[in-house]
């Protein structure tokens, strides 16, 4: 039996409420947005099971899903995405006129910035982790479709990359973009 656990990581598509910083803004897809995630799962194989983030940008489409592939659905806090604080809300254009300096410091390094009133990276690092911890130890050996936010994708990719924290915002991951990891028992990530 293999203590590996397959992870495919979907992001949400689009949502109404445009780009920008939506950390804990609970928007919903756009009709663009349920189709890009339609599109990137179309082909796969059949997952074990579903995980996902409650917010309903990531929740709604993974009931969906859920139901139609008849499998197990569970949702997950602890992979919601960074809470920005002040900044929820807002596009980097609109924080390049209001904060630049301290937009530049958390491009340069957010986890050495926080923006006003936000979670720190490195908080948001430990509960994703501690999240993955347990996927790991309850369903190792299984392939697991994690619908869930950029940020939780770039910080996954970012170590299974083993890229230093400061280039953690240069992972890119647009709308609708699937990426597959390995998990092992010692949560050494390896992409798929």
């Amino acid at each position: 039996m293999t203590t590996t656990l397959r992870l495919d990581m979907l992001r949400h598509g689009e949502t109404e409420l445009g780009g920008g910083l939506r950390g804990s803004l609970d928007d919903a897809l756009t009709p663009l947005g349920w189709q890009q995630m339609r599109d990137a799962v179309a082909r796969l194989p059949a997952w074990d099971r579903i995980v996902s983030s409650p917010l309903q940008r990531c929740a709604r489409f993974a009931t969906e899903l859920a139901a139609r592939l008849e499998r197990p659905l569970e949702f997950e806090p602890r992979l919601q995405e960074l809470h920005f604080g002040a900044w929820e809300g807002c596009s980097a254009a609109q924080l390049m006129e209001t904060d630049a300096e301290a937009l530049g410091r958390f491009w340069a390094d957010p986890y050495a910035f926080t923006p006003p009133g936000a979670e720190p990276v490195s908080d948001f690092r430990d509960r994703v982790l501690a999240a993955l911890a347990d996927l790991q130890q309850r369903w190792a050996g299984e392939r697991i479709l994690l619908v869930s936010h950029g940020g939780v994708m770039r910080l996954l990719l970012a170590a299974a990359r083993g890229l230093p924290r400061e280039q953690l915002l240069q992972v890119q991951v647009g709308h609708g973009a699937l990426f597959a990891l390995g998990v092992d028992a010692q949560l050494n990530l390896s992409e798929a």
